[in-house]
């Protein structure tokens, strides 16, 4: 990956106000209510994006209500950070007219996954920020995930090691996918890049496009059937060779197997085919996804992938 120079965000207080926004997929009220009821329940106030309720078909408003709602909460000085409600779609729309020299000017934590990917890669791209692949602000929290979000945003370490959910573990018992699977083993190190599956795909061939060089990747998915996993592997795969990467770090793909009536081959067969012949270090099933018990990924920041300890290691703080 072609080094950039970061810019790290001021790290979060407690008693800080946090912009809740809906860049992508449109909200309601009890959604409003849910995230309000979390992130208050961290310590944090929070400010509601004037045009948080709007709806234009399966979108939280039309394309300049969405992006007036996120560049004004970049541009307010009493937001420290700001979290998208929900993922959807509709993010990839804004790339084009961010105002990019604002959010340099006025750096802030930006926290969010599924198609918040969209928006992180622009940013890391365009300015170099570090933000935030972790869980929405309507998502329902868990200890973990809770305490590995904290961590990051609040209390920086020089190195900051994260075990992989116990949580998960106990369900791969039930549900296969939910096992942590090692596909080629080792240790790499690298800045951390990646999100959405079907968004880090969709960008690839635009100035938008996450850039894996000597990164460790991380891919997630959901809802999407082997064989479309396939396509979006396969064109990542055939834009730049994954081996070119410093590791391959996939998460817990739900609701991606075949269905009962299909013929198909499994996830884990579809994933191992891109896999199996890399030199790099692979994994599979690690805890970040659409689940409960995700852990926080910087983007951008140095990480290290151990597969026999099943651990991704923060190589510097992620916030200022």
């Amino acid at each position: 990956m072609k080094k950039t120079a970061l810019i790290k965000p001021p790290r979060l207080k407690t008693g800080d106000t946090v912009g809740l926004i809906a860049p992508g997929g449109h909200t309601d009220a009890p959604a409003i209510a849910k995230a309000i009821k979390n992130i208050e329940s961290l310590g944090f106030h929070v400010k509601l994006g004037r045009n948080l309720e709007a709806v234009y078909g399966n979108y939280g408003g039309f394309p300049g209500q969405r992006l007036d709602d996120l560049h004004a909460m970049f541009a307010d000085p009493e937001v420290a950070a700001i979290w998208a409600i929900r993922g959807g779609s509709g993010c990839i729309q804004l790339l084009e007219h961010l105002d990019y020299e604002l959010i340099r000017r006025h750096p802030k934590i930006l926290i969010g996954y599924s198609d918040i990917t969209a928006l992180h890669l622009a940013i890391q791209k365009k300015v170099g920020l570090v933000t935030f692949h972790g869980p929405v602000a309507s998502s329902t929290f868990s200890d973990y995930s809770v305490t590995h979000l904290l961590n990051v945003l609040m209390h920086p370490e020089e190195e900051y090691t994260i075990p992989m959910a116990l949580e998960n573990s106990r369900k791969a018992e039930e549900e296969p996918h939910y096992a942590l699977r090692t596909v080629v083993p080792g240790v790499c190190e690298g800045p951390l890049t990646g999100g959405n599956l079907c968004l880090v795909s969709a960008l690839v061939g635009t100035e938008y496009a996450s850039s894996y060089k000597g990164g460790i990747l991380f891919l997630e998915e959901v809802n999407e059937a082997p064989y479309r996993i396939d396509r979006m592997l396969m064109q990542l795969q055939l834009n730049r060779k994954f081996d070119k990467a410093a590791g391959i770090m996939l998460g817990i793909c739900e609701n991606c197997g075949p269905q009962d009536s299909d013929i198909s081959l499994t996830l884990d067969e579809t994933t191992d085919q891109h896999l199996t012949p890399l030199k790099v270090p692979a994994v599979t099933g690690y805890s970040f996804g659409h689940i409960r018990d995700q852990f926080t990924l910087p983007m951008g920041i140095r990480a290290r992938l151990d597969t026999e300890r099943q651990t991704l290691t923060l190589l510097e703080p992620a916030v200022s």
